[in-house]
């Protein structure tokens, strides 16, 4: 079923076309099984779904350009004609070719792409990162991190607006180097990203903050990537990435329904 238009925030679901995503259950290791995630995931109620190639959780191990083309080309082909796709890339290569493939939103670990999806006038996802993949020991000390991640999303917006992106997201990069604490205090300060202007995307489905706070392996965090629902959507996050589509749809439904969130 489509996702209905009273929702206040739109759910982009996950399709790890990778063997070494950070939890299992998001490995769709053939295009096949990836495609199959993808169709489910728009069956299921998410707006678009977010293809990427390249794992970049903690450690990862860097994918040539040619290997990342293979994985993730053939299933935005694939998808592109059930729905919207971006892409989930910092490679400009693999942007483009999956741009010519269908997909229309680059979703941008590295923050550098602005270019690439100006100049093909597709969306742009621009996300705060310290390094990527994250090394696992390697969190920089932040002096008031919600005001660094704020001042450099800034900066990436007036940067991707010059260069003609229009339609654009900012994302504060929960988990990409920094620590529990950092991730804590960044979603308390969503409501002043928001406060921008500029419509902000969020992803915390699963990830290890989550067990550091509940104490919870991965394939139990997802009551904990639901509870945050609430807060993201009174903050006014407009895009909120995912890898269960259908759990969060019903969250949301429920939560508008009963409290106008």
């Amino acid at each position: 079923m489509p996702l209905p238009t009273i929702f206040p925030v739109r759910v982009l679901g996950i399709v790890n076309a990778t063997p070494d995503s950070f939890w299992a259950g998001s490995r769709f290791d053939t295009v096949a099984r990836a495609v199959a995630a993808g169709q489910r995931m728009f069956s299921d109620g998410a707006w678009a779904v977010d293809v990427g190639g390249e794992s970049t959780r903690p450690g990862a191990v860097p994918v040539s350009v040619e290997e990342e083309l293979d994985r993730v080309v053939p299933v935005v082909s694939a998808l592109a004609a059930r729905g919207r796709v971006s892409v989930d890339t910092r490679n400009a290569d693999v942007a483009e070719a999956a741009v010519e493939a269908g997909a229309t939103i680059v979703n941008d670990v590295s923050g550098k792409l602005y270019d690439v999806a100006g100049r093909l006038g597709v969306g742009y996802i621009g996300m705060h990162a310290h390094t990527v993949p994250v090394l696992p020991d390697a969190a920089p000390s932040y002096v008031d991190v919600c005001a660094e991640v704020t001042g450099y999303l800034t900066s990436l917006a007036e940067a991707a607006r010059a260069d003609g992106v229009r339609e654009l997201w900012l994302d504060p990069g929960i988990g990409f180097g920094k620590n529990a604490e950092d991730n804590v205090r960044l979603l308390r300060d969503l409501p002043r990203l928001c406060e921008l202007g500029i419509p902000v995307a969020l992803g915390v489905s699963r990830k290890s903050f989550l067990g550091a706070l509940t104490g919870r392996p991965v394939d139990d965090r997802l009551p904990a990537s639901l509870a945050l629902l609430a807060p993201a959507l009174r903050a006014g996050v407009d895009l909120i990435r995912v890898h269960d589509v259908a759990e969060t749809v019903d969250t949301i439904a429920v939560l508008k329904a009963v409290w106008d969130l």
